[in-house]
């Protein structure tokens, strides 16, 4: 671990009180995403500022909309490094960041939202890209 487990356990409630499963095995990873039906926001988390900032706070306001995903579940990178290694192994082509943001629909990536998506915007503007996505990918 990278992270003392105390530090970082607002962050992870951050999200399961909004919903969100946490993952933290690669077992559990292969549970939630292999052979997925439906939609499903995977956040790989992390203690950077732009997660704190944009990334969790914009989720929180995207998943006030009328179109949300079935399934909402999180990694945290630095933290569960073989479940975040194991999550990453679904979105190929894209390089490992965090915070990162994967829509999936029955089982196969159909949009991702990248550090750089994020980490110059505000959590508005975040949540406004989040819920264009769940319009798309979720209705």
């Amino acid at each position: 671990m990278l992270y003392d487990p105390t530090m970082i356990q607002p962050m992870r409630d951050e999200l399961t009180s909004i919903g969100f499963n946490e993952l933290k095995t690669p077992e559990q990873v292969d549970a939630k995403l292999k052979n997925a039906t439906g939609t499903t926001l995977l956040l790989v988390n992390s203690v950077c500022g732009c997660a704190a900032g944009q990334a969790r706070p914009g989720i929180a306001l995207a998943l006030t909309n009328n179109v949300v995903p079935d399934s909402l579940v999180t990694v945290f990178a630095g933290q569960d490094i073989e479940a975040t290694a194991q999550a990453r192994s679904y979105i190929p082509g894209y390089p490992p960041s965090s915070p990162a943001m994967a829509i999936f629909k029955d089982g196969e990536l159909a949009a991702m939202i990248e550090r750089h998506q994020i980490e110059d915007n505000t959590a508005d503007q975040v949540a406004a890209l989040l819920v264009n996505t769940f319009q798309e990918h979720c209705s």
